[in-house]
């Protein structure tokens, strides 16, 4: 039977693409409190702002290409059946040619209405005040701000689950509720993780990956392969 691999994905996987990893060291996106920026409250005081933002993030996401971690990943569902649940909002896994992939804080190239968040629209230009859905209802970016609920997370666990494997790739497992998903997987499942700057430790069937994740998914692979 086909193993299952599944794989969280965090800042760390698009860094080598170019991509900036949102929060600086101080807590700041870009010069901005992350509540200004990103979250309901921000978005009602100063919607202009929010947008702007997001349209500066999906101008640069425009500009990058996926990595060969993104490539690597797509190329392992040939052997494995492979799921990938990222906090990225980016769409790199899907241009690498991924074809499992949730997105645990949604996704920066999609808006919705403010009204109805179901309905939902591809978009890759900028967003602007006055961009309305059919209903008439302006539309905000379709990404989880702080405050918000995760609506994937159910369907997360749910993967988790049946992980025989599970990969963790550039990301500081801090941010919940994606962080608990580690505690969803059967026991006994080996762990691999690929970070820089690892800071996890306490689990059995851990093997940690001190490096980048172009690098550091090729090593997992081959530890896992044999």
């Amino acid at each position: 039977m086909t193993k299952h691999i599944v794989v969280l994905t965090g800042a760390g996987m698009s860094a080598e693409s170019g991509l900036k990893t949102f929060r600086d060291a101080d807590g700041l996106w870009e010069g901005h409190d992350v509540m200004q920026v990103a979250s309901p409250y921000g978005f009602k005081t100063n919607p202009e702002l929010v947008l702007d933002f997001y349209n500066q993030r999906r101008r640069q996401l425009l500009t990058v290409e996926p990595n060969s971690a993104h490539y690597t990943l797509a190329q392992l569902e040939q052997d494995f059946r492979i799921s990938i649940i990222t906090q990225n909002i980016d769409d790199l896994h899907e241009r690498a040619g991924s074809s499992n992939i949730i997105h645990l804080h949604g996704e920066l190239l999609k808006v919705r209405s403010t009204f109805d968040d179901t309905d939902i629209l591809e978009w890759k230009t900028d967003l602007f005040l006055g961009d309305k859905c059919k209903n008439g209802y302006q539309l905000r970016p379709h990404v989880v701000w702080f405050g918000e609920d995760v609506p994937m997370m159910k369907n997360a666990i749910e993967i988790s689950q049946t992980a025989d494997i599970l990969i963790i790739i550039g990301t500081s497992m801090k941010v919940y509720p994606a962080a608990g998903l580690i505690h969803y997987i059967p026991e006994n499942t080996p762990i691999y993780f690929i970070d820089p700057n690892p800071n996890i430790s306490g689990h059995n069937y851990l093997t940690v990956i001190s490096e980048k994740a172009t690098t550091g998914i090729q090593r997992a692979i081959n530890l896992i392969t044999g």
